[in-house]
């Protein structure tokens, strides 16, 4: 996979803890921002599957709805 160059401003002490970190972990600075940006992707993007499951409940459960709306 293709790496890409990416520019972006964090204050000291964040890029102070991150430097650390990369130092204790024994991995370079792109490293863990590599990963921290995987994690931050996965926990953030709403899988299909879960759209689905909420498009199937919301249309079983239609009725309900309508009743508490009142």
């Amino acid at each position: 996979m293709a790496n890409i160059k990416i520019s972006s401003k964090v204050d000291d002490a964040t890029w102070k803890e991150l430097r650390e970190l990369a130092q204790e972990s024994h991995k370079s600075i792109s490293g863990v921002l590599t990963e921290a940006i995987e994690d931050y992707v996965r926990k953030h993007r709403v899988r299909p599957i879960v759209l689905e499951h909420l498009s199937d409940s919301i249309r079983e459960n239609e009725e309900l709805g309508k009743l508490l709306a009142k």
